[in-house]
């Protein structure tokens, strides 16, 4: 049985090695976008509520025991994604890195539900504190 979480907009859902991520504005422009293979984009305004959904996830035994399980030398490293970039056109924040969905379109497009491997969350919560303090600084 899949462990579930919710915080804010979003509801996670972990099992075996990956966590499913839905956000409650599914359709709506504020809905999160996902590049298959390639990248996760989403609303600034959205980014506080989605680090600390990563963050419950990492509290859970699932994701401990996924990366006891996983024995890639990058696991957990930052390094699988790219610094957040900011785009004031559209006021969404793009990382380029492992996140999934079930269409494989070229190019951002908006999602209800994406997946990461839960040993690339670790990564990806240093990649949004840093933005985070960083925009805290501005």
């Amino acid at each position: 049985m899949p462990t579930l979480t919710t915080v804010a907009d979003w509801t996670i859902t972990a099992s075996g090695d990956t966590a499913c991520f839905t956000h409650a504005f599914a359709g709506d422009y504020w809905a999160p976008r996902v590049w298959n293979g390639r990248g996760l984009a989403m609303a600034e305004s959205d980014l506080a509520a989605f680090d600390k959904s990563v963050g419950e996830v990492m509290k859970l035994p699932v994701y401990w025991l996924a990366r006891a399980r996983c024995r890639a030398a990058d696991a957990g490293d930052a390094s699988v994604w790219s610094p957040p970039r900011y785009d004031s056109d559209d006021e969404f924040v793009y990382i380029a890195g492992p996140c999934r969905t079930g269409a494989p379109a070229p190019g951002y497009r908006p999602v209800s539900t994406f997946t990461i491997e839960l040993v690339h969350l670790r990564g990806l919560r240093i990649r949004l504190a840093a933005y985070r303090v960083a925009l805290a600084c501005r």
